[in-house]
């Protein structure tokens, strides 16, 4: 138990055995597209449209990956770099992935910087097991969401899209509730992570308001990833 568990973190098994579910997402994903072009003609979806859908979704998808990739190092630096490429590849949650690596490595008494071999096993099962609950959901409740709207929008077709919206509204609401919070449950407004919010909410309603008036395509692509950069610096300034 010696051994510097950051040598078995980055040994090159442990990057053979996440190469091996990473490359399962990926082939989903290739999958997953395949099938969606196929739907999208048999949807009568022209090229044009599927092509400017593909590409907005390519664009709106940088910023986020951009984000995650540089809050990726402090998990690299205690978890080594294939539990943190695969982990990221699946959940994609920084903040989720360290908290659970730091139960697993407080339940053998010590800490994500004090690990041993033994504390490194627990910390990783601790992320994987503690993950799982999201899977089994989604395995056993997918195909009923249809009916979890026709009965939240009493068989109005209308009202589908204003619920589905709703729920999005408050799911980012929670994650971003969050940042407004001591943690004495008082709120604040003058962190980094409060500031870099609001400053992302402000920038982003303006830049869609500025692409709908002008009907700016390219605009209402990158808006999403100029709202969450110019949000990082805002917050970054702050709290420097």
């Amino acid at each position: 138990m010696n051994q510097n568990y950051l040598e078995i973190a980055n040994s090159p098994l442990m990057w053979i055995a996440a190469a091996i579910p990473v490359a399962v997402v990926i082939f989903q994903a290739v999958v997953f597209l395949r099938r969606s072009i196929v739907a999208s003609t048999e949807m009568g979806l022209s090229k044009k449209q599927v092509d400017m859908a593909i590409k907005s979704s390519i664009i709106s998808s940088i910023g986020p990956s951009i984000v995650i990739l540089v809050t990726m190092v402090s998990l690299i630096v205690t978890m080594g770099g294939p539990i943190a490429w695969l982990r990221l590849s699946f959940i994609g949650s920084v903040s989720y992935e360290t908290m659970a690596a730091g139960f697993g490595a407080q339940a053998m008494n010590t800490t994500l910087d004090a690990m041993n071999p033994l504390a490194y096993s627990c910390a990783v099962w601790t992320m994987i097991l503690g993950s799982l609950g999201w899977i089994i959901f989604t395995l056993l409740f997918t195909d009923k969401m249809e009916k979890v709207n026709s009965l939240l929008s009493n068989g109005n077709e209308k009202l589908v899209p204003i619920v589905s919206t709703g729920a999005m509204l408050g799911a980012f609401a929670n994650l971003a509730g969050g940042n407004f919070f001591n943690q004495n449950g008082g709120l604040i407004f003058t962190t980094g992570p409060a500031v870099a919010t609001i400053a992302g909410c402000i920038i982003m309603m303006c830049l869609t308001y500025v692409a709908n008036s002008k009907n700016l395509n390219w605009l209402k692509e990158w808006s999403f990833a100029i709202a969450i950069f110019a949000g990082m610096f805002a917050g970054y300034f702050v709290a420097a």
